[in-house]
């Protein structure tokens, strides 16, 4: 390309002088084919419009990435997937790129979707942590039990020295959870710090320190600690960033181990797999030390206090009457209790996942689980439902398909996009009705009669899905569902 001096000169001889190109050719030097091209063509200024070229524009990567985002912006910014989540789950698609390649992407994507926020940044002091010194907090994130969700309290202890971590999961964050949890933690790190520093959440503290009054612990909680030889630290209030340790751990388990949310059988499975991941977690190298984390928490155990010998019991027992149609309140929940109305005083124990009612004579009129272990939320299949209508492509890649029951999932898992279209209707139009997992029990009574004779026999190939399902029970009821469709059960 020539300098506009010289594109000039090239004009100023063709149509001020009225050479011919052969002559201009031979008085500037250049090829004919650049003398013609400057001579005699306009050269008007073009607004370009870059095209974006890569696997992540030129394939379907980029979309996929693009609807994950898209879904998660519905989610709380805690649930979403991080870049290296993202970056995973692009892996088991046999994404060929690197994660640089996909970090690049979503920062391009938030640049030109998301507004910008400016915030305001805080200049702490740099905190040199002793070992055998520990952080503890809660940590609020969600899992998936039997197709609903369910709220999982988060109990973090982390280790400033060795950066190592360990969760437990509860279903509340009172005294008898916290207690239990901070119990079941020391049991999996192997000693007991010599410091806890936590927050001054009501399970453990009375009154928060200020004006020149130190903290006052709960009895209970005192005795716990008594019973382990820590000591207590409870930060100032409004302060997280005493113990800006835990705080960022807190995140940290929750972009790691919860995103997307984890397909549970129960709080022990749970428990077994947040213990794996935090295992698996203390192989990596301690990012200023450059040591296994691993072998900095064994370094920290020679510091720390051994388990006690006896197990502290958690639980917490409190006088209670029964109302006139013989019901107990517990945690806020009306409960019948059989034969209650006997008797004007009863005793409530109250452990972490259970409780019982005792009468005054030592006999249990009554066990059973505490409210919260049953609650749960609906998954919003209708809002879901409606967003794989207008992208079908997007079905089986998205966050929400590992969430469906076997059947269903398979029989949405299919090539054909009309396909797909027309099954996905069929859920909006029973998802109204039925519970997701009754569509599923019901599967054979509710199929539409000409998807049946299309051959649902590949339902029953062996598939893999978060759910275990054994396919030949459903088999073997087949023919009875069929004999019983149109009649009331």
């Amino acid at each position: 390309m020539l300098a506009m001096p010289e594109v000039n000169h090239i004009k100023n001889l063709r149509n001020n002088k009225s050479l011919s190109i052969n002559e201009i050719v031979k008085r500037t030097g250049f090829a004919w084919k650049t003398v013609k091209k400057y001579a005699d063509e306009d050269l008007l200024p073009e607004e370009k419009v870059p095209v974006k070229k890569g696997m992540m524009y030129e394939e379907h990567w980029g979309e996929i990435v693009s609807d994950w985002l898209m879904e998660d912006q519905a989610l709380k910014k805690k649930l979403r997937r991080n870049n290296k989540n993202i970056f995973e789950q692009l892996q088991q698609l046999k994404f060929p790129g690197s994660y640089r390649t996909v970090c690049n992407f979503i920062a391009e994507w938030k640049d030109k979707m998301l507004d910008e926020t400016d915030t305001v940044k805080e200049e702490y002091d740099r905190l040199t942590h002793p070992p055998a010194e520990a952080q503890i907090d809660f940590g609020v994130t969600e899992v998936v039990h039997e197709g609903k969700v369910k709220d999982i309290h988060c109990l973090i202890l982390s280790f400033p020295f060795s950066n190592g971590g360990f969760v437990t999961p509860l279903p509340a964050e009172n005294q008898e959870c916290f207690l239990e949890g901070i119990k079941l933690l020391f049991a999996q790190v192997g000693f007991v710090p010599r410091e806890l520093w936590l927050d001054n959440l009501s399970a453990a503290v009375v009154k928060a320190r200020g004006h020149g009054q130190e903290t006052i612990f709960t009895d209970g909680f005192q005795r716990f600690a008594s019973h382990y030889g820590f000591e207590p630290i409870a930060c100032n209030p409004r302060k997280g960033n005493e113990k800006g340790h835990v705080e960022n751990k807190v995140g940290y388990v929750r972009y790691n181990f919860f995103t997307p949310s984890p397909v549970v059988q129960d709080l022990t499975h749970l428990r077994e797999l947040l213990f794996k991941h935090c295992q698996d977690d203390h192989l990596r190298m301690h990012y200023k030390k450059g040591i296994r984390i691993a072998d900095l928490i064994k370094e920290e155990k020679k510091y720390g206090l051994a388990l006690p010998e006896k197990e502290y019991p958690v639980f917490n027992k409190t006088l209670a009457s029964a109302n006139k149609y013989g019901e107990v309140k517990i945690d806020g929940k009306e409960i019948h209790i059989p034969n209650s109305y006997h008797y004007t005083q009863l005793y409530v124990i109250k452990y972490w996942d259970d409780f019982k009612v005792v009468s005054p004579q030592g006999e249990v009129l009554y066990k059973g689980p505490r409210p919260y272990m049953n609650r749960s939320r609906e998954i919003p299949w209708q809002s879901i439902l409606k967003n794989w209508m207008r992208k079908p492509r997007s079905i089986t890649y998205s966050r929400y398909f590992p969430y469906l029951p076997g059947r269903i999932a398979h029989h949405l898992n299919s090539e054909s996009m009309k396909l797909r279209k027309e099954r996905v209707d069929w859920l909006q139009s029973l998802i109204i009705k039925y519970s997701m997992q009754e569509i599923d029990e019901r599967f054979y009574e509710l199929l539409p009669v000409e998807d049946e004779e299309n051959g649902n026999e590949s339902l029953h190939d062996s598939i893999t899905h978060p759910y275990d399902v054994n396919w030949s029970i459903y088999d073997s009821l087949q023919p009875l569902n069929h004999s019983l469709k149109g009649e009331e059960v």
